[in-house]
């Protein structure tokens, strides 16, 4: 599966080879009918191959998707260097039915209809039966992921199974609840398990849906059902499927932590990775978010501001947080021995990138001052990018969006074990993820975390919201775990804060002060779920829009 998700591709070449099917045209050559793609004739299966390769390219991918920013920009973790930016709907209360800069409504069905016409022609093509289970059950795999990315923004959908529908149907579909949309997800992934390929896949099959996958999306799937978001009367119930889920993954025995956390982003195949969206080697993250005051085919946008909250979240290498009075903090010099995660994640000013020291004080080539995008922090977006330190150009690198990797797993067994009171097994988990940071054991082996038996479930609770928050900064979670935890109206209602820095012009020494950079609101009434896009709403008047909107 060599570049299997680099599609433009698919459906271009349906159309290109179409008039290589047959020596004459019965019909335009410039639309491919089902007929020509799952044709009985076609042992090779070239054009179902290349339809399936078009399903692939609805899975989830991420960086600099919401208009030029990434997601985050919508959280409390970034804001967009640009002023007024798409992303800030997420934070200023103009989220409606008509203005939503992550509508992915009419794509997730767009996905799940190709799907579905998938599964229902591709027992037509005369290609190797073991091959066609394995793509029925990938096509089933990315229908129910589709589900799941309706699910996070809108709650319950409708449910279409295997239809597919046409213009004599009957349209007008109500919306499944909840909890039925979830049954459906959760059945589609233990149906298809004992037919996808087992890990690791290796080669051409590289990026394919996997046992793995499979066993992962069920894992995210049973948390979000279980948190706060769906679950407000904190039924246990939940939570131990959501515990099992997890578990299952971690004794398939397949999936390791990488020894570098860095590496994870820019290597195709790795242990830790479950399933990513494939793409092809790049540079467009280094020049979408690298610092701006570089020259030529150096210049970043910097179009990603780390937010202070988000600095401030690491603690200390010794893996104490920055507000302990054993910490070693020095507010002078905010930036040393930091949790090596810190460095992996955010440019601060004085760190080495591409020769020289990155400038983000007032007045630095990366802060420059005027009207062009830059910081807002003080910080830039470092996630993703290979080391560049004494580099003299970005050279293209592997940028597949991360999907599911073995750290969330880890994180969601912690969070389950918690809330069903087991804090040691939650403990061990987040030991686990520091020590492979690059924290210091300390004399107790805890890593900066006190004893297990120490913790309070709430206190617990804590631990792993903020050991997640750091982990997995960047990956598309951060946006969507202050929702289902229900605690997005206490992070984002007041202000986001940066590092104001200057520099003395004799000395050369830095001070800093932390700075309120933008106010954010959150009507917790009604943004915990998206709005139902108005023309939806419209087209089907059995479609309920969602409360308050």
């Amino acid at each position: 599966m060599k570049k299997i998700l680099q599609i433009g591709l698919g459906a271009a070449m349906l159309f290109a080879v179409a008039s290589c099917r047959k020596t004459y045209e019965d019909e335009p050559l410039d639309r491919l009918t089902d007929d020509y793609i799952y044709d009985e004739m076609d042992k090779n299966a070239t054009y179902a191959k290349l339809a399936l390769d078009n399903i692939y390219s609805f899975l989830p991918n991420g960086f600099n998707r919401i208009s030029g920013a990434v997601l985050e920009a919508g959280s409390d973790d970034a804001m967009s260097s640009t002023p007024g930016h798409a992303t800030e709907t997420f934070t200023n209360g103009r989220l409606s039915p008509t203005n939503n800069p992550d509508n992915n409504w009419a794509r997730s069905y767009q996905c799940i209809r190709r799907a579905n016409v998938f599964l229902s022609k591709i027992d037509v093509v005369p290609t190797d039966e073991q091959q066609k289970i394995y793509w029925k059950a990938e096509a089933r795999f990315i229908r129910a992921i589709s589900y799941f990315e309706l699910m996070k923004r809108f709650g319950g959908v409708p449910l279409l199974g295997d239809r597919v529908l046409t213009i004599n149907d009957d349209l007008r579909i109500p919306r499944n609840s909840f909890d039925q949309c979830m049954a459906y997800v959760i059945g589609e992934c233990d149906a298809i398990l004992p037919l996808l390929r087992t890990d690791i896949a290796t080669g051409g099959d590289w990026g394919r849906i996997t046992k793995g996958a499979a066993m992962a999306l069920k894992s995210r799937m049973l948390l979000y059902a279980a948190s706060p978001w769906q679950n407000p009367s904190n039924n246990p119930e939940k939570w131990v499927a959501a515990r099992a889920a997890a578990d299952s993954v971690i004794k398939y025995g397949k999936f390791s932590l990488n020894s570098n956390y860095a590496n994870v982003f820019t290597t195709r195949s790795l242990p830790e990775i479950i399933l990513a969206f494939q793409r092809g080697v790049t540079n467009d993250v280094e020049l979408n978010n690298g610092p701006v005051g570089y020259t030529g085919s150096l210049l970043g946008k910097g179009a990603t501001s780390p937010t202070q909250e988000l600095a401030d979240a690491f603690p200390m290498i010794n893996g104490q947080p920055i507000t302990s009075a054993t910490s070693t903090y020095n507010p002078a010099d905010p930036y040393k021995n930091r949790d090596p995660r810190f460095y992996a994640t955010l440019f601060h000013n004085g760190m080495r990138w591409l020769k020289r020291n990155v400038e983000t004080f007032e007045g630095g080539l990366d802060k420059p001052g005027g009207t062009i995008p830059q910081t807002q922090t003080g910080y830039y977006m470092r996630k993703f990018m290979a080391n560049h330190t004494e580099g003299t150009a970005y050279s293209t690198q592997t940028h597949n969006f991360i999907i599911f990797r073995y750290a969330e797993i880890l994180l969601n067994y912690a969070e389950a074990s918690n809330e069903l009171g087991d804090v040691t097994n939650a403990h061990k988990q987040l030991v686990a993820l520091r020590k492979r940071a690059g924290i210091t054991a300390g004399a107790d082996g805890n890593y900066g975390l006190k004893a297990p038996a120490l913790y309070s479930v709430t206190e617990m609770r804590d631990a792993i919201r903020l050991e997640r928050r750091i982990e997995m900064a960047f990956e598309e979670q951060r946006f969507w775990d202050i929702r289902r935890w229900k605690t997005a109206e206490q992070v984002l209602n007041g202000q986001l804060n940066g590092m104001k820095i200057t520099r003395n012009a004799t000395t050369g020494v830095f001070t800093y002060t932390k700075v309120p950079v933008k106010t954010v609101s959150f009507n917790a009434s009604r943004m915990y779920l998206y709005p139902i896009p108005y023309d939806e709403v419209i087209k089907n008047d059995a479609l309920t829009q969602n409360p308050n909107w």
